[in-house]
């Protein structure tokens, strides 16, 4: 209650990238005053054995995380973990730092409960990224994903070794990494989901990360884009397969508009760029379908896009997800989202029968399967 009158006084009224911002650095000056991290985790992270997760090498202790886009510099996992988060995802980090596309760049759509972005991968750089997970890794208690992405101004047939520099720099710090092939926001960067183009590049950071880190075996996934068609979604399946990758995260934002309570002239104005929350849920769980039904479990399939309900993230886990992420249900559902999600998920679970959250995954998956992800949104 408190923080939607927060956020209807005060962030409502404050343009959305600087808000991001505002709301970021109290949350960080919060979790810096003694004993609030560990006060925090013990209130907002729920300890029940039916939330823990056994995948891609690592115990998560709630398959409820947030998505890559919220810290993109690596300012403060460890204080988005203390929400109640299981892992936080990092990103997109950039090889070299990078301004992203000219302000203002992110708006909300409050109808809708969505936001559409054009950011253009702003971030600090991954030697800066480094140094801040560095700095905090020995000591870390919240599962932490990187997300990778290329420079604007690096040239299409380039973008593999941007993939490479960002994973060698950062894999020794991550607990897994995702390349972002499906941001709309840089020119050229969706045309690298096509197969024949993806798989030098995925290659080359599995490569690069057997490289640094050959002690451990850290997972590699891919992030793909809502907009892609049938086809497209399982010919990037196969490939996944094919590379013995570790998984796929469905999906990044999309470039559609159909549908929108928000008037249309409205968010025409508003111009191009990524739309995410509510909008995006049932295209985002069509294509998890899709996926689940040409991998099945040989893959980990994290979902986000439109999750901000317990009862969201329980179709997308039934529908083949292992994990799932929050962003902009994060952003309207304030910071007692994660909590609210991880317990609701494991209330749901009992009263399905299920021991354990994790024992659910797919498990409509079997109905789905003969059923196509319908055409991409228009």
């Amino acid at each position: 209650m408190l923080y939607r009158a927060l956020y209807t006084l005060l962030l409502t009224r404050i343009p959305a990238e600087p808000a991001h911002h505002l709301a970021f650095a109290a949350l960080r000056w919060l979790m810096w005053l003694p004993g609030m991290k560990a006060l925090s985790r013990a209130l907002l992270r729920p300890a029940d054995a039916a939330l823990e997760v056994r995948a891609l090498g690592l115990t998560w202790p709630t398959p409820v995380g947030l998505a890559a886009g919220f810290d993109k510099d690596a300012l403060g996992p460890e204080a988005l973990g203390a929400l109640g988060f299981g892992f936080v995802e990092i990103g997109t980090v950039t090889p070299r730092a990078q301004p992203g596309n000219p302000k203002p760049r992110m708006f909300r759509l409050v109808r809708d409960r969505a936001v559409i972005n054009r950011l253009g991968f702003n971030n600090q750089g991954a030697d800066v990224a480094r140094r801040r997970l560095a700095a905090g890794h020995a000591g870390r208690r919240t599962l932490v994903g990187v997300n990778l992405g290329k420079n604007k101004v690096t040239a299409e047939g380039d973008a593999a070794a941007d993939y490479v520099e960002a994973a060698e720099k950062l894999a020794p710090f991550a607990d897994y990494l995702v390349v972002n092939v499906s941001s709309p926001n840089t020119p050229g960067l969706r045309d690298l989901q096509a197969v024949e183009r993806l798989g030098p590049l995925l290659s080359a950071v599995k490569a690069a990360v057997a490289r640094v880190v050959p002690d451990r075996k850290l997972a590699v996934l891919v992030k793909i884009a809502p907009d892609l068609s049938d086809d497209d979604i399982d010919a990037v399946a196969e490939l996944a397969l094919a590379l013995g990758l570790d998984g796929v995260v469905a999906t990044n934002t999309t470039i559609a508009r159909s549908g929108l309570l928000t008037a249309t002239d409205d968010v025409a104005a508003l111009g191009a760029g990524g739309l995410s929350g509510r909008p995006l849920r049932e295209r985002s769980l069509a294509v998890l379908r899709r996926l689940r039904a040409r991998v099945g479990d040989r893959l980990v399939l994290v979902a986000v896009g439109g999750i901000e309900s317990p009862e969201d993230a329980w179709a997308r886990i039934r529908a083949g997800a292992t994990l799932v992420q929050l962003y902009t249900g994060f952003i309207y559902g304030g910071p007692l989202t994660p909590r609210r999600l991880a317990r609701g998920l494991a209330r749901l679970a009992r009263q399905a029968g299920y021991a354990r959250v994790q024992d659910a995954v797919g498990a409509d998956s079997a109905a789905d399967s003969r059923a196509p992800a319908s055409d991409p949104l228009p």
